[in-house]
């Protein structure tokens, strides 16, 4: 009879334990540790739901501008042609298109190669900027 005293405490403890334990993996290298378990865990539909909604809410509280944008972009649907790009952010206001560039822009970065002799061969591979590409025309 005293385990069902103790069982709601156990769960509760239990509960307060990885709680804790997001924090903690959220607060260490950026949430790099716990990126993998959030995406494992939005697989179940209303986990992913509201994941959705804290990332909506926290963007509307550090962009309200850029998740406006967000918004009116997926009512509009996931553009096929570039037609469709077009006229997607064709019916943004200034700011939103400003803010939703800015954001693709830094999401576009172009990555760094992991080390210099990579850097060096990806450059030696590339033309001079100057070089005439194909054959030369000889003089008549």
């Amino acid at each position: 009879m005293s385990w069902l005293i103790w069982t709601p405490l156990i769960v509760l403890g239990a509960l307060l334990v990885l709680v804790g334990l997001m924090l903690l993996l959220g607060r260490v290298a950026g949430g790099r540790y716990l990126r993998p378990i959030v995406v494992g865990l939005s697989k179940v539909p209303f986990l992913r739901r509201l994941f959705e909604r804290m990332s909506n809410a926290a963007l509307e509280r550090e962009n309200p501008e850029l998740a406006s944008a967000i918004r009116k972009l997926q009512r509009f649907g996931t553009p096929t042609t570039p037609e469709a790009a077009q006229r997607a952010l064709a019916r943004l206001t200034p700011g939103e298109r400003r803010a939703y560039l800015q954001a693709a822009g830094e999401q576009a970065g172009v990555p760094q190669a992991p080390n210099r002799a990579t850097r060096r061969n990806t450059t030696a591979a590339q033309p001079p900027a100057g070089a005439a590409r194909g054959r030369k025309k000889r003089k008549r």
